[in-house]
């Protein structure tokens, strides 16, 4: 990828010393770094510092007539392959999410046509409040990379969530994300979305999955280079960009349509399928009569994840969801075993889950399990896909 262009928005807050470092070691990499370095970032590092490792002219106000004749706010956010933001504080977040636009850092990613990928970094209390999260659900649904904060000690004296991420882990989510994605040439099939299995022309038997999450995923996993079959039980979602989508109603279409889509490198079962179905569906309403109401005689639908984890063309990865309201691990660990897994994905969907916009899950695995902090649904996506693209690296 040589002399692929970023241009980095350096934001206010204390992580800003280490975009020098960050600009150093993506000039190792071979790209080509100019920088836009913002008020507050400017309270960190200097111009100077920022223009001698970058060996490019930094900009720093919209209203330099002079950088406006010669570049402009328009063709500076338009001539790079990627925008990053690193330091992305929560104010860059909130006006980049609400579409404000009254300094050149918030210009340029307004007006950019190319893709944009953030790196937060903020006390622990600030990226947890709800006002942060509800701005990175909507970037994250924008299309915007992130490359996630981590825990532990911070500059202001806290612990927790909010340190800026390791600068070689954000280099290498950049070389990924312009290589074409770590996911390139591989198919991925994805389920999900309810079942709705038929009492007669009018009626079914359904439940509340939004599809949310596994529409995230597939979006995700297309924005790393995958080839995503997403086969859809019925929701009101619009397809992710590059994905591939298949509409079907009943368990046992979505159990057709996926052995139609094998082979394929990866398998993930999001869906919430009916566990059972009518044993006769109706061709006419069926009519209330006065009398008792009519008896529903139930059959047990198949089941899709094991049938495909047994599967002759089993795929490579096969990954299942575990919807639980109790005893999560314990039942998601048994799950794995039984159904032939390689992952589950488990959580608690006692409360909002089943059409809300966040998840808590537990990544269940042969070495043990790994627990995620609560987060928008667009955000446990990107991190899965993340975890999917080590496994085929």
């Amino acid at each position: 990828m040589s002399k692929k262009r970023i241009l980095l928005i350096i934001g206010g807050g204390i992580a800003a010393y280490k975009s020098l470092d960050l600009i150093r070691r993506l000039r190792d990499a071979d790209f080509h770094v100019r920088a836009i370095l913002t008020k507050g970032g400017a309270e960190f590092i200097t111009p100077l510092s920022v223009a001698a490792l970058s060996e490019e002219q930094v900009f720093t106000d919209l209203f330099d007539l002079k950088d406006e004749t010669e570049m402009g706010h328009i063709r500076l956010s338009r001539e790079a392959d990627l925008v990053l933001v690193a330091p992305a504080t929560a104010d860059l977040m909130a006006k980049m999410a609400q579409g404000l636009a009254n300094d050149l850092a918030s210009t340029a990613l307004l007006a950019t046509d190319k893709p944009v990928m953030i790196a937060p970094s903020m006390n622990t209390r600030m990226w947890e409040h709800p006002a942060t999260q509800r701005n990175l659900e909507t970037l994250v649904a924008d299309g915007v990379q992130v490359v996630s904060p981590e825990a532990g000690d911070l500059a202001c004296g806290e612990v927790g969530t909010g340190r800026l991420a390791e600068v070689p882990d954000i280099v290498r989510a950049v070389q990924n994300f312009l290589d074409d994605g770590p996911l390139k040439g591989r198919h991925i099939l994805l389920t999900a979305g309810p079942t709705w299995e038929s009492l007669d022309p009018i009626r079914y038997i359904a439940n509340r999955s939004s599809g949310k999450q596994g529409y995230a995923i597939a979006g995700a996993l297309a924005n790393l280079g995958a080839n995503v079959t997403l086969v859809s039980g019925p929701t009101g979602l619009s397809t992710p960009p590059g994905v591939t989508r298949v509409d079907v109603e009943s368990a046992q279409e979505m159990l057709g349509a996926c052995e139609n889509a094998l082979p394929a490198d990866g398998l993930i079962c999001v869906a919430a399928v009916a566990d059972w179905r009518p044993a006769s569906s109706e061709n006419i309403k069926i009519k209330k009569n006065g009398g008792e109401p009519p008896a529903l005689q139930l059959t047990e639908n198949p089941d899709i994840l094991a049938t495909l984890s047994a599967h002759n063309m089993r795929p490579k990865l096969v990954i299942g969801f575990a919807a639980e309201t109790n005893d999560v691990v314990d039942y998601a660990q048994a799950k794995r075993k039984r159904k032939n897994c390689d992952w589950i994905v488990a959580n608690d969907v006692s409360g909002d889950v089943m059409g809300g916009d966040h998840n808590s899950v537990h990544l269940i695995h042969k070495d043990g399990v790994d627990s995620w902090d609560h987060m928008p649904k667009a955000q446990v996506a990107q991190k899965l896909a993340q975890e999917i693209a080590k496994f085929f690296s």
